[in-house]
Parts: C-alpha cells; structure tokens; sequence
C-alpha cells in the first residue's frame, strides 16, 4: 500500500492499544479492496483533546477500547440508538466535521451467534455483568430473545439484569437451568484464568449452542468441553471478526471482505 496525500486515516484509540489486532485485520480489509485508506494504533490518555483532533486533522473514524468506551460519550454529536442504551460506543465515524458514536459489539456477537442458532424467541443464558455483557445483552434484546443473567459477584448480575429489564441467577444455581445457549462474556478461560471453566462440564449438556468471547485461546476449556458434549460452539474469533467488520462498513460504505479479515486475524492471534 502506498501513503501518499490522498490516504484517509482511520485508527483505533484506548490505553494500550499496542497489543491490539485492529490495525492487521482493517488494513488487510483495505489492501484486498484496493482503497487508499490506512489504520494506525493511537495511545490515548487525554480523551478530549484525542477526539477534537480526530476533527482537526481530517481522521475519518476510529475503534475506541478500554478505558474509553463511555468516557467518549460526552464529547459526541450524536450516537447509534442501541450504543446509547448500552452507555458505550466503540467505533467513531467523522462525518460533516461532527463525530457519531456506534457500538458493533452487540451487531458482532449478534451476528457470530446467528450462526448457530436462531437469536428471535430463543433463551440465552449471559455469563458476565461487564461492558461485554452488556453490550451482548442489549444486542440480543434487540433481536428479541430472552436473557437470563449470571455473574460470579450476585450484585453485579441483578444490576445488569435490572439495566436489561431481564431475569438473573446466582452463579450456584446456573448451571441447573436449560436454554438454547449459554454465553460467556467474562474472562475466565484466558491469562491466569485460561484453565478455569464459568460452569462445569456436567451442565454444558443443558445447552445446545455454548459461545465463548475469549478469542485467546481461540479453544478455550469451556468450548472444548462443550465440542466434547456435543454442543455446537462458536468462538471468541467470530465477534471479534463480525464487530471489525461492522467497523469497516460503517466507515466505507462497502461490504468487508471477512474471509481476508478472519485469516489476518487467525495469523496473528496470541499463541498459546
């Protein structure tokens, strides 16, 4: 690819954002489709002297990650009506010099769940109570299923189901509900946790699809268990891929080309 003065610049904004696959995957997308665009990492403490440079200097969109996903909130000019229920956005798009907020996580999740199941009337049981459970939560009310939350800390799942308008249970008592899915939006299964499980093995059985959000390992314990069960699994790649894809179509216009996306990101994950 080569820069030149005609490149519009995109790029991801947080603290860290050196560890992250977003600059890979999107400059892979716009090499395959031949745009003169370009993707760079942008470290991030000062929110909003980032965000009135992104208008300043012509930036055409960014990815926002943690920690920033809601302290943008105030500084944009509007925002997606699902982002605003979830209370954080993590994709910027710069239009007529104004910034406009979007959340592709819950279209990412939605989308890699869909995959395997059918999301509208279904039950989906959501492990987790943070920003990634939310987003997935609100994403599948949107898609009209029915949720019912847990979280290893009680308060944290009766004030998520309470933001969802949705059921919860105590972590204990998870694992003898049935549903037509289970989600895990936690971290365990990656780092220091990688060989710890959110429900035993035994209970996977109530559970036909079991997807997990951790994407490194790209097998975690829980999917591998659940494989072995005989549950259909959808892995931390496919939101992963599907929200950077959502990314990309909102910033050109134009449909992603996921299979160079899902092998640039598959080249580069962490291994184990």
């Amino acid at each position: 690819m080569t820069i030149d003065a005609k490149t519009e610049l995109y790029g991801i904004i947080g603290n860290p954002v050196a560890h992250s696959l977003s600059p890979l995957m999107h400059n892979a997308a716009f090499a395959a489709l031949g745009l003169n665009k370009a993707y760079v990492a942008f470290p991030v403490t000062d929110v909003a002297a980032a965000l009135a440079g992104l208008k300043a200097l012509g930036i055409r969109g960014v990815s926002v990650t943690i920690p920033h996903k809601q302290a943008v909130l105030p500084y944009l000019d509007t925002i997606d009506p699902v982002a605003a229920k979830i209370g954080a956005v993590n994709t910027l798009v710069v239009r007529d010099n104004a910034l406009h907020g979007y959340n592709t996580d819950w279209l990412g999740a939605n989308r890699a769940l869909s995959e395997a199941m059918e999301l509208k009337g279904s039950h989906v049981l959501l492990i987790g109570a943070g920003g990634s459970a939310k987003a997935i939560g609100f994403g599948l009310l949107e898609a009209g299923a029915k949720i019912t939350v847990t979280n290893r800390t009680s308060d944290k799942a009766a004030a998520l189901a309470a933001a969802l308008g949705c059921a919860w249970v105590p972590l204990a008592e998870a694992a003898a509900l049935r549903a037509d899915a289970l989600i895990n939006a936690t971290a365990v299964g990656m780092g220091p946790l990688a060989h710890e499980m959110v429900l035993p093995a035994v209970a996977l059985a109530n559970f036909p699809v079991v997807m997990d959000i951790v994407y490194a390992p790209l097998e975690t314990r829980l999917l591998a268990a659940a494989r072995a069960t005989g549950c259909t699994v959808v892995d931390g790649l496919a939101m992963l891929l599907y929200q950077g894809a959502a990314q990309f179509e909102l910033w050109t216009g134009m449909t992603a080309p996921l299979e160079v996306m899902r092998q640039t990101l598959l080249a580069h994950l962490p291994r184990p």
